[in-house]
């Protein structure tokens, strides 16, 4: 089983001169450089220091992320670590959490949703594209803190072949009773992928 290493590919604002961050998290047999062109569709202003990390294997986990956790491991916490490493490093720069914004799609929606709600504050705001927390059954007692109100857009298909409805309803639920100002869109019989409603429902309701 693998782990991860923090490779981080980079663009816009230096981090040093940026007054906000975004951290984008790719899906399962992407890459960073894929992630990163989603920045172009973001309404992330020029001040923005874009960071997306590169899993090993081009997978941040091995097996579905609604398989018992200890199936994903070691490569979940790793790559758990991975993102805590570079939020540490973004808020070393001057950044707090409340500039920092997350995205990802897919599994890496699925790392995004995990990671911050594990480390909930006031971030500037999460979007998932297409993705739900994480494990067989949800462990609540990992989820801990209060994200004072960060927004937070979650987009999704009905069906979708790799994340069922019902755990992202399950998600939200955990999110808003950790005070997430969330904003849930159902796209029926929308295929694997991210469509342009979700792009400006993102837009408007995280980084607008």
């Amino acid at each position: 089983m693998y782990t991860h290493n923090k490779q981080v590919i980079t663009a816009g604002t230096p981090a040093v001169n940026a007054s906000k961050a975004i951290i984008l998290l790719h899906g399962r047999g992407a890459s960073a450089e894929d992630i990163i062109s989603l920045a172009n569709h973001l309404q992330l202003g020029n001040d923005t220091a874009i960071f997306a990390p590169q899993a090993n294997e081009y997978s941040w986990y091995p097996f579905s992320f609604m398989a018992p956790v200890a199936k994903n491991q070691p490569a979940l916490d790793s790559a758990l670590d991975v993102i805590g490493q570079l939020v540490a490093d973004i808020q070393a720069q001057g950044i707090p959490a409340e500039r920092i914004y997350f995205a990802g799609f897919s599994q890496g929606a699925c790392l995004t949703l995990e990671y911050v709600t594990r480390n909930a504050t006031r971030y500037g705001g999460v979007i998932a594209f297409t993705g739900g927390l994480i494990g067989e059954e949800l462990a609540i007692e990992n989820y801990k803190g209060d994200f004072g109100g960060t927004p937070v857009f979650i987009g999704t298909g009905d069906p979708d072949p790799h994340v069922p409805v019902s755990r992202v309803n399950e998600s939200v639920a955990i999110l808003e009773k950790m005070h997430a100002n969330v904003l849930l869109k159902v796209y029926k019989g929308r295929p694997h992928t991210i469509g342009a409603d979700e792009v400006t429902q993102a837009n408007q309701h995280v980084l607008a």
